[in-house]
């Protein structure tokens, strides 16, 4: 009875990971076709494969070039993720081990903050850009991207760090290391599973966010996906040149998600089993 139901698990999940596969690859086969056999209904599966929405899409012709744009979403992207987690593990620290009062309040105070919906602040924080003259800078963005991903990076690695075992910060703290020296070389490395997870999914967050982006920069500071957006013109949805476009900037989330995804299971599983 248990090989049957383990079988019949493995079997949904096979067929819940090819339903979720089945979109993506249907934007990989159609980046591949030209405009006309992309633009059929129902879609041809043997037309011809060309390369002209690649070439379309990386300005081989005249176009524009995505290099700035991509070159502004790694930087935003990594920068405001650096800084979530130079200033979430202290703050997680200081709510899980070394504990303060009303703990829990503090953690609802910061899951409240991700309440608000994100175009109620698009004015004020449009104005502000406006009369500090920090319109169109990628730094402007690297601030918002790390206000916005602190409260669930503290969420997350306060649930990670009370894993910790308090009796090695206590031996460490009886050889002399000082708060810098713990979080650094004794909380970090047995939570790095957990970090890596937050780290991620801050990333991902962070790349993937294109409200502000659209509205704060213009030209200097664009990040990838505002570029995307740019295909969608009034002279009409090239299909084939938008999926060669969402492939390739998919592809570094798609990239740091398989290099970490053994850190990512064991971060979100982390204290599933006592």
């Amino acid at each position: 009875m248990n090989a049957v139901r383990s079988k019949g698990l493995g079997l949904l999940a096979w067929f819940l990971g090819i339903v979720f596969f089945l979109p993506i690859a249907w934007m990989a086969l159609t980046s591949f076709h030209s405009e006309s056999d992309a633009a059929t209904n129902p879609p041809s599966f043997t037309a011809a494969l060309t390369l002209d929405g690649y070439r379309d899409f990386f300005g081989v012709g005249g176009g524009a070039s995505p290099w700035p744009s991509l070159i502004n979403s790694a930087v935003a992207s990594v920068s405001s993720t650096l800084l979530v987690l130079l200033l979430a593990l202290p703050a997680a620290y200081a709510l899980s081990i070394r504990r303060v009062r009303k703990w829990t309040d503090v953690l609802f105070f910061f899951l409240s903050t991700k309440m608000l919906p994100v175009v109620a602040g698009l004015l004020p924080i449009y104005l502000f850009a406006k009369n500090t003259e920090l319109l169109d800078n990628i730094w402007l963005l690297v601030l918002l991207y790390t206000s916005m991903n602190l409260p669930i990076a503290v969420w997350m690695m306060q649930s990670f760090l009370s894993e910790v075992p308090v009796a090695v910060i206590e031996a460490a703290r009886v050889d002399g290391a000082r708060l810098p020296t713990v979080l650094l070389r004794v909380v970090a490395p047995i939570a790095l599973p957990g970090i890596a997870a937050t780290a991620l999914i801050c990333f991902i967050f962070s790349w993937n966010e294109l409200l502000f982006a659209r509205v704060l920069t213009g030209v200097v500071a664009e990040t990838a996906p505002v570029f995307l957006t740019g295909f969608i013109t009034s002279q009409g949805l090239f299909l084939a040149k938008v999926c060669a476009a969402s492939l390739v900037i998919s592809l570094p989330v798609l990239a740091a998600g398989f290099a970490a995804q053994d850190k990512l299971v064991q971060g979100l599983s982390l204290g599933a089993v006592k």
